[in-house]
């Protein structure tokens, strides 16, 4: 079962070092992107570039580069025409060695907002016109979990297939938000709608729950239980005032303590196909056969949040 990732959302799950890609639609305000992977034992230094083309001397629109080499510090730059810019440094260091991160990179008019694990972290100025900006490429000591392009134009060959079989995002993003997270769909849940959470799993988390809900009547058409404690991750009903039979069967589990995840959660006409990171995780059959009366989205329990598309 394929995972199609839905219009102005190109992700890549474990890509190969050195990663150097063409950025979906070419780099726009508005666009994110957001890299999650785990940072090397030994690891040294590593880099994001954001390119102008691809060949071995293309400019350089904006150079990250944590260094840890004694004084731990991430340099910031541009390189064009072969030559480095004035170097920008910030002596604090966000990555640990051994650690999974999340790394956000948002495209402003003016600047790239840099947000580490939810952290802003530096802002750094336009010195190349972000839409001569072609290529990302990243390389280092660190190992990719995934790549995503939010918010962006599908590239040329990825021309998005007819509607009745193409999934869609409906409402606006919302970035590191609190947790309970509570967040309403718009005309109610509809067929091919997809639902994105993207967050981490803290060392001590236990459990937390997703649950598409009705407002009005407090039934849940699906409720996604990833409990710690039990290695496991539940699934059920819960219609008037009742819970229903529950399933555990994944083949396997990507709700890790220490570990970012990245949800894509589809409704279809008899049942929600769940992917995580790319694979598909469970389908659920509807128990609310009128699905379209779910309009809400409740994320709550033992769960950092970094990115909520409902």
């Amino acid at each position: 079962m394929a995972f199609v990732p839905a219009p102005g959302y190109q992700p890549a799950y474990n890509p190969t070092l050195p990663y150097h890609r063409p950025i979906p639609g070419s780099l726009s305000v508005g666009m994110s992107i957001y890299i999650q992977g785990v940072a090397s034992e030994h690891m040294k230094r590593f880099f994001v570039n954001f390119e102008v083309g691809q060949g071995p001397e293309a400019d350089i629109a904006f150079h990250f580069n944590p260094r840890f080499d004694g004084w731990d510090k991430v340099v910031l730059n541009t390189r064009q025409n072969g030559n480095w810019g004035n170097e920008e440094k910030k002596r604090s260091m966000p990555f640990s060695k051994g650690a999974a991160f999340e790394l956000v990179f948002m495209v402003l008019a003016d600047h790239y907002k840099v947000v580490v694990n939810g952290n802003p972290f530096y802002e750094f100025g336009h010195r190349i016109p972000l839409q001569m900006v072609t290529h990302l490429h990243v390389d280092g000591d660190l190992q990719l979990q995934s790549i995503n392009f939010i918010g962006g134009q599908p590239a040329p060959n990825q021309v998005p297939m007819p509607n009745p079989v193409y999934p869609t995002m409906e409402g606006p993003p919302t970035f590191n938000p609190p947790v309970p997270f509570n967040g309403r769909l718009q005309g109610g849940l509809t067929a091919r709608r997809t639902i994105i959470v993207k967050g981490y799993v803290p060392p001590t988390a236990k459990s937390f729950v997703i649950n598409f809900k009705v407002g009005s009547s407090g039934d849940l058409a699906l409720h996604i239980n990833p409990r710690l404690n039990e290695g496991t991750v539940v699934r059920n009903s819960f219609l008037n005032g009742l819970w229903g039979a529950e399933e555990r069967k994944v083949s396997y589990n990507p709700f890790g303590p220490g570990q970012f995840f990245d949800l894509s959660i589809r409704c279809g006409m008899d049942r929600f196909k769940v992917y995580a990171n790319g694979q598909h995780l469970f389908d659920f059959s509807h128990r609310l056969s009128a699905f379209q009366r779910v309009d809400m989205v409740e994320i709550q329990g033992d769960v950092t949040l970094s990115y909520v598309q409902i």
